[in-house]
């Protein structure tokens, strides 16, 4: 399959929708991450993307909006609480969960009654939604498991050949995906952080609270209500270890880690003035917020340049800290030493 690589002018979009429309996937720009996106209402095409990824079936996908009352037509009601998020944080980087609508097909959320919309406050995406004149439904345009996309190059090197089509956007400002909220209960609950911090989410709806699945995975029989609960993600080649705690004492145990592993090609990917010996080293940037919009990128540059083992700094310093905890633990398969 020839996979075509789009701008991001009238034309170039309008080709992207008639895509979609029939049948086909197309990856495109949101302000988190590149999504790879099909007809929500088409199974068929639904499929192709759990093809293209091999991604696990029971992993639900997240339906994409470009006009807010579509949330009305998608889910079966809209609590108070979920009304209230949905005007304060759409369109964003946020996601709300909600009971299905007959309209959405089980393979959209995975044989689930609920089902997460999005409506993207990026350009792009949005024109894309209109031109194909259906909700997109849309996990990340990577492969499975690995770090996700926040740029066009990112998609091309995983599934050039898997999809009919990527728009080329540029890179993508937030580079985590969005903040997930279930309010499909009777207590809006945080599956999983991103682009929409706790602190904001709270001063909407103080009852909101977050699910303890956040920084480990759920159990093997379980179903994952969301992207990203159950499988691991966000992973490069080389095997991530996170070191977290306070900046002096994160660099003194890496330095520890690094002779240990002096034999191997080692990368060290820091949020600090940290020099390490016989490294490759990639900084993602001094706050949390930086960290998230890089950490991707970063852990995509370490597999091109040959990292067999990562080392993470880490230290909580602003609200963006619990999703870049989130994705890194992911990453890391759990491997966490705390200093």
């Amino acid at each position: 399959m020839e996979t075509k690589i789009l701008k991001t002018d009238d034309e170039s979009i309008a080709e992207a929708g008639r895509i979609a429309a029939q049948g086909g996937l197309v990856a495109f720009p949101t302000e988190t991450v590149y999504g790879l996106g099909a007809s929500a209402y088409d199974e068929t095409s639904v499929a192709r993307i759990y093809a293209a990824k091999g991604r696990p079936s029971d992993n639900p996908l997240i339906v994409h909006i470009a006009d807010i009352s579509d949330i009305d037509r998608l889910a079966e009601s809209v609590s108070a609480e979920a009304r209230r998020l949905t005007e304060a944080f759409m369109p964003g980087p946020f996601t709300i969960i909600l009971k299905k609508s007959p309209l959405v097909p089980d393979a959209v959320t995975a044989g689930m009654d609920t089902v997460g919309i999005r409506f993207p406050e990026n350009d792009t995406a949005q024109r894309f939604i209109r031109a194909a004149g259906v909700p997109i439904a849309a996990p990340s345009a990577n492969l499975s498991g690995k770090p996700s996309p926040t740029e066009a190059k990112h998609v091309i090197d995983d599934m050039t050949g898997r999809i009919d089509a990527v728009i080329d956007g540029g890179s993508c400002s937030v580079g985590v995906e969005s903040t997930i909220v279930d309010a499909s209960g009777a207590v809006p609950v945080v599956l999983r952080p991103g682009g929409v911090t706790y602190e904001e989410l709270t001063a909407v709806v103080p009852e909101t609270v977050i699910d303890p699945h956040i920084l480990e995975s759920i159990g093997e029989g379980e179903r994952p209500k969301c992207p990203g609960m159950k499988y691991k993600h966000y992973a490069p080649d080389a095997e991530v270890t996170v070191i977290e705690g306070a900046m002096d004492a994160v660099k003194k145990k890496i330095d520890e880690l690094l002779l240990k592993n002096s034999g191997k090609v080692c990368g060290v990917l820091t949020m600090s003035d940290n020099a390490y010996d016989s490294a490759v080293i990639l900084c993602a940037g001094k706050t949390n917020r930086e960290y998230a919009k890089n950490l991707f990128s970063c852990l995509r540059e370490f597999d091109k340049l040959g990292a067999e083992i990562v080392f993470a700094e880490f230290e909580e310093r602003d609200g963006y800290g619990l999703a870049v905890r989130n994705r890194l633990y992911k990453s890391a398969a759990q491997r966490v030493i705390r200093v």
